[in-house]
């Protein structure tokens, strides 16, 4: 008698946290680090793959650049940057950064041409659903073009 076993992505993550959390509890239960960039980048990408771009720029979303080097900031910027275009490709999105490890994703409210809505944040404390005025923020570009370096 052949037995098979089913293993997929979600059972083997599932798998690695419950030897995480086993490791974790057997040398002293230390409390737990937010991920790292890479592992959440890592996660975002995977998010991304899936189609869910929302959870994918929440993720992203919730990194400290302030602890990241140039080269992970510009990876982690350029990661943001492509899941901002997929997921805002059809709303006329602006592309906001003001500087390294910053951005936003701005899209038009409606009636309004000069109030813009943060869609999506990169290093910044803006919320998303903030309304902000075009006016007062420079260097604004479309989100579908242009935009792959800083600023």
């Amino acid at each position: 008698m052949t037995t098979m076993t089913l293993e997929t992505k979600a059972s083997v993550r599932r798998l690695e946290e419950l030897v995480d959390r086993l490791l974790a509890a057997l040398l002293g239960g230390e409390s737990e680090s937010p991920p790292s960039l890479a592992k959440t980048v890592h996660e975002a990408r995977r998010l991304r793959q899936s189609g869910d771009l929302d959870a994918a720029l929440v993720a992203v979303a919730d990194i400290d650049p302030g602890q990241a080097g140039d080269s992970e900031l510009r990876w982690l910027y350029a990661e943001w940057l492509d899941i901002a275009r997929r997921r805002f490709k059809d709303d006329d999105a602006l592309l906001y950064s003001p500087a390294t490890g910053k951005a936003a994703a701005l899209v038009p409210t409606q009636g309004d041409n000069a109030t813009l809505e943060v869609a999506a944040v990169l290093g910044m404390r803006w919320p998303v659903g903030k309304l902000v005025s075009r006016r007062s923020l420079r260097g604004l570009k479309p989100l579908h073009k242009g935009g792959a370096s800083w600023s």
